[in-house]
């Protein structure tokens, strides 16, 4: 084939695909809120079967729904009549796909999970399959045809499916009340969940790892502490521990640039007397925001009585994966 065959045809999956997947609009309908309603009122968990290329949509549709606040996990049918029916109870709702509704595998396992007494939502191809008949509820799934051209090929079908599926767990998401934070806390290890769950005390230096210094010690003995401390500030602070400006590499510089004598200079005078504080409780993307809108590297980390808790500059963000 020729680049322009080979072009012509890539176009043409994609617009059957996208043709089967705007139909699905129309399927949105009452089957579609009763099933929503049965998964949210499962006690249980949600199990998801499915043969073949349906499996595998079946097992990223179990995934997603257990991402975004519904438990739930894939069984294959086959395993299932060897053992796996296990693994469903009686307080569970099972979610079956089968494209034709009478796939052999999930047909001999149908009147077992009836007589187990589960709710059972069918998403197939076929209102008249068995399938769809045994279920307590349908959703209709039907492609006008397959992307394939030999109309073989799971293609339209598994597509519209896996959008069916999703449009189940985005439902069952907001019905629910998922928050961001709650997708977090099912993804520890990701780049969201790091910027949800870790806070300013997880990652901030305290006790004797910050840089602080009192108003009235010289510039050259709060570079000394900087230096030591190397986190390119230091905190000033009273006998009470309450903050009273931050000497950064930048203050640093313009006492510098004006020729002063940092033996004889105190780093009150020189020192940033609005230095930017966040509290420890606060989430470390915040910390992130506060960098970038003020365009400074580091922050002081004080408590409701202004007492400093702690100190925190970019690169601890980057280290922790934040940004």
């Amino acid at each position: 084939m020729d680049s322009y065959a080979l072009k012509k045809l890539a176009r043409t999956v994609i617009e059957t695909e996208a043709a089967a997947v705007a139909n699905l609009a129309t399927r949105i309908d009452s089957s579609f809120v009763a099933a929503c309603q049965i998964l949210l009122d499962c006690p249980g968990r949600i199990i998801v079967l499915g043969m073949g290329k349906s499996g595998h949509i079946a097992g990223k549709i179990a995934a997603t729904l257990a991402s975004t606040g519904t438990p739930a996990f894939f069984v294959h049918p086959a395993e299932a009549s060897h053992g796996d029916l296990g693994m469903i109870t009686s307080e569970d709702v099972v979610l079956v796909l089968s494209n034709s509704g009478e796939t052999d595998e999930v047909r001999q396992i149908v009147p077992l999970l009836k007589r187990l007494g589960v709710g059972i939502i069918a998403m197939t191809g076929k209102p008249a399959s068995s399938l769809a008949r045994h279920a307590d509820v349908h959703i209709n799934v039907a492609v006008g045809a397959e992307a394939c051209p030999l109309g073989l090929a799971p293609t339209s079908s598994t597509t519209a499916a896996l959008v069916m599926g999703d449009a189940l767990a985005v439902s069952l998401l907001e019905a629910r009340g998922f928050t961001a934070e709650d997708f977090a806390r099912s993804h520890p290890a990701g780049q969201l969940g790091k910027r949800l769950i870790i806070l300013i005390e997880d990652i901030m230096h305290s006790g004797d790892e910050m840089p602080v210094v009192a108003a009235a010690a010289s510039v050259s003995e709060a570079i000394v502490e900087m230096t030591k401390k190397r986190l390119g500030m230091v905190a000033i602070t009273n006998e009470e521990m309450k903050v009273q400006g931050i000497f950064t590499d930048g203050d640093l510089r313009r006492t510098l640039e004006q020729a002063l004598d940092p033996h004889s200079t105190t780093v009150g005078e020189v020192m940033t007397r609005n230095g930017k504080t966040i509290q420890a409780q606060a989430l470390a993307v915040e910390a992130v925001r506060m960098l970038q809108k003020h365009q400074v590297q580091g922050l002081l980390v004080v408590g409701d009585d202004s007492r400093l808790q702690g100190v925190l500059n970019f690169n601890d963000l980057l280290q922790a994966g934040v940004v």
